[in-house]
């Protein structure tokens, strides 16, 4: 069945779904649901396959003393290459992952979510269970936004996690193809959402950079926030990566929006 539970820890389990390996070609939702009710613990760690964690041991042993009652933990991510010298799509990405980081952990900090990745997330089992009607099992993806939504609805309570012990490394796409589909897939779930700040945040990206596109002199203004945001987090990025990821992000996000439209079958 290959790793289904990492490693359990008091009353916390490891959750790695492997697609392919213990999905049975349904997709991920149904391999978290089979492994979460496998579960015999209060919470479930989700991670994906391919991250990182710097000291498991360490997080685990120290978990306990960090939760205070959440229903749903929001655990930082960071974006590293493999490579000695990261391509320039490796940079952009890194960028851009770290301005998506900030702006997570921010939103949940003031209560007002409007991310989260299932690729490093705690959840009370219980609670994640009742919510699997809400994940859209028959969209393959969009595990961790929808869990979030529902969270929410809910009146559940919400927390972050801001701490290196809970870092889980993941890795950049290395091809323009591999890329471009990933953010059409995410982008091709947006009329699903329903949460106000989701919403409002995604509305607000949007105008912005049409406004960037239909003024560009706009980024002398947006640059300077959105490359203090992705400092806060990862200080390695450079200022000529964020400004070149600005100026083409217009662009970028149009192309996955409409293509993810397009291409609804994600």
């Amino acid at each position: 069945m290959g790793k289904q539970m990492a490693s359990t820890h008091t009353h916390i389990s490891i959750v790695i779904p492997q697609r392919g390996i213990n999905d049975e070609g349904k997709g991920k939702k149904h391999a978290l649901y089979r492994l979460i009710t496998a579960a015999q613990t209060e919470y479930v760690w989700m991670q994906d396959d391919d991250v990182a964690l710097p000291s498991l041991e360490d997080a685990l042993k120290g978990y306990s003393l960090a939760f205070k009652g959440e229903d749903l933990v929001i655990l930082p991510l960071r974006m590293e290459s493999e490579r000695e010298k990261p391509s320039l799509l490796e940079r952009l990405q890194i960028a851009e992952y770290a301005a998506i980081q900030q702006l997570t952990i921010e939103t949940a900090k003031r209560g007002h979510a409007v991310m989260c990745s299932g690729a490093n997330l705690i959840a009370k089992r219980d609670r994640w269970l009742e919510s699997y009607a809400d994940l859209h099992p028959e969209i393959p993806s969009g595990d961790d936004m929808f869990l979030l939504e529902s969270f929410k609805r809910r009146g559940l309570k919400i927390g972050v996690l801001d701490d290196p012990r809970y870092e889980a490394i993941v890795r950049p796409h290395t091809s323009w193809s591999a890329f471009v589909k990933q953010r059409m897939r995410w982008a091709g779930k947006a009329p699903k959402y329903t949460d106000r700040d989701i919403l409002k945040c995604g509305a607000i990206v949007l105008l912005v950079n049409l406004l960037q596109l239909v003024c560009p002199v706009v980024v002398l203004v947006k640059f300077p926030i959105e490359y203090g945001m992705i400092k806060r987090r990862d200080k390695r990025v450079g200022w000529w990566d964020a400004l070149l990821l600005e100026l083409l992000y217009p662009f970028y996000i149009l192309l996955s929006l409409f293509g993810g439209l397009i291409r609804r079958k994600w």
